[in-house]
Protein backbone atom coordinates (compact mmCIF):
# COMPACT_ATOMS: atom_id res chain seq x y z
CA UNK A 1 0.00 0.00 0.00
CA UNK A 2 1.26 3.71 -1.03
CA UNK A 3 2.27 5.67 2.76
CA UNK A 4 0.11 8.75 1.69
CA UNK A 5 1.70 10.50 4.65
CA UNK A 6 5.07 10.34 2.99
CA UNK A 7 3.68 10.97 -0.69
CA UNK A 8 2.62 14.47 0.52
CA UNK A 9 5.75 15.16 2.56
CA UNK A 10 7.57 14.76 -0.65
CA UNK A 11 5.16 16.84 -2.43
CA UNK A 12 5.64 19.37 0.07
CA UNK A 13 9.30 19.67 -0.25
CA UNK A 14 9.05 19.74 -3.91
CA UNK A 15 7.08 22.54 -3.90
CA UNK A 16 9.10 24.78 -1.68
CA UNK A 17 11.96 23.98 -4.37
CA UNK A 18 12.86 26.53 -7.53
CA UNK A 19 12.04 24.45 -10.92
CA UNK A 20 15.77 24.64 -11.42
CA UNK A 21 17.18 23.22 -8.24
CA UNK A 22 19.05 20.34 -8.58
CA UNK A 23 16.71 18.99 -5.65
CA UNK A 24 13.74 18.77 -7.62
CA UNK A 25 15.40 15.30 -9.30
CA UNK A 26 15.73 14.10 -6.03
CA UNK A 27 11.95 14.63 -5.00
CA UNK A 28 11.23 13.42 -8.72
CA UNK A 29 13.32 9.61 -7.99
CA UNK A 30 11.50 9.75 -4.49
CA UNK A 31 8.44 9.56 -5.95
CA UNK A 32 8.73 7.49 -8.67
CA UNK A 33 10.34 4.84 -6.47
CA UNK A 34 7.08 4.49 -4.52
CA UNK A 35 4.83 4.74 -7.54
CA UNK A 36 7.11 2.05 -9.42
CA UNK A 37 6.51 -0.61 -6.72
CA UNK A 38 2.81 -1.78 -7.39
CA UNK A 39 1.10 -0.32 -10.64
CA UNK A 40 -2.60 -1.63 -8.71
CA UNK A 41 -1.91 0.52 -5.73
CA UNK A 42 -0.50 3.18 -7.73
CA UNK A 43 -3.75 3.15 -10.15
CA UNK A 44 -5.70 3.57 -6.93
CA UNK A 45 -3.83 6.06 -5.58
CA UNK A 46 -3.99 8.34 -8.61
CA UNK A 47 -7.92 8.03 -9.20
CA UNK A 48 -8.52 9.01 -5.20
CA UNK A 49 -5.91 12.30 -5.51
CA UNK A 50 -7.08 15.09 -5.55
CA UNK A 51 -5.81 17.47 -8.46
CA UNK A 52 -3.48 19.86 -6.96
CA UNK A 53 -1.85 16.61 -5.71
CA UNK A 54 -1.89 15.03 -9.17
CA UNK A 55 -0.72 17.92 -10.82
CA UNK A 56 2.64 17.90 -8.67
CA UNK A 57 2.75 13.91 -9.38
CA UNK A 58 2.60 14.27 -13.17
CA UNK A 59 5.75 15.78 -13.26
CA UNK A 60 6.58 12.24 -12.76
CA UNK A 61 4.25 10.59 -15.01
CA UNK A 62 7.27 9.98 -17.77
CA UNK A 63 9.09 8.49 -14.85
CA UNK A 64 6.00 6.03 -13.48
CA UNK A 65 5.24 4.98 -17.19
CA UNK A 66 8.77 3.87 -18.48
CA UNK A 67 8.71 1.73 -15.30
CA UNK A 68 5.65 0.05 -15.30
CA UNK A 69 5.37 -0.30 -19.00
CA UNK A 70 1.15 -0.46 -18.76
CA UNK A 71 -0.79 0.41 -20.92
CA UNK A 72 -3.43 0.39 -18.01
CA UNK A 73 -1.79 3.23 -15.98
CA UNK A 74 -1.86 5.33 -20.00
CA UNK A 75 -5.58 4.88 -20.07
CA UNK A 76 -6.00 5.94 -15.97
CA UNK A 77 -3.65 8.99 -16.62
CA UNK A 78 -6.65 9.65 -19.74
CA UNK A 79 -9.37 9.34 -17.35
CA UNK A 80 -7.83 11.87 -15.04
CA UNK A 81 -6.70 13.80 -18.51
CA UNK A 82 -10.37 13.70 -19.38
CA UNK A 83 -11.86 14.15 -15.34
CA UNK A 84 -9.04 17.47 -14.59
CA UNK A 85 -9.32 19.48 -17.99
CA UNK A 86 -8.47 22.76 -15.86
CA UNK A 87 -4.84 20.70 -14.81
CA UNK A 88 -3.84 20.91 -18.60
CA UNK A 89 -2.29 17.18 -18.12
CA UNK A 90 -1.80 16.42 -21.95
CA UNK A 91 1.31 16.82 -22.39
CA UNK A 92 2.68 14.38 -19.00
CA UNK A 93 0.53 12.16 -20.83
CA UNK A 94 2.06 12.34 -23.91
CA UNK A 95 5.72 12.21 -22.63
CA UNK A 96 4.24 8.60 -20.41
CA UNK A 97 2.71 7.14 -23.55
CA UNK A 98 5.95 7.82 -25.68
CA UNK A 99 8.05 6.06 -22.40
CA UNK A 100 6.47 2.56 -23.24
CA UNK A 101 8.68 0.42 -25.35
Amino acid sequence: MIDNKKVKKIISERKKLHPDDPAVEKKWSELTDIFKENEKETIKYLENCEGEELEWISEIFEDISEKLQSKKFIDTLELLEKKYPELDLKMDVEFAKKAIN
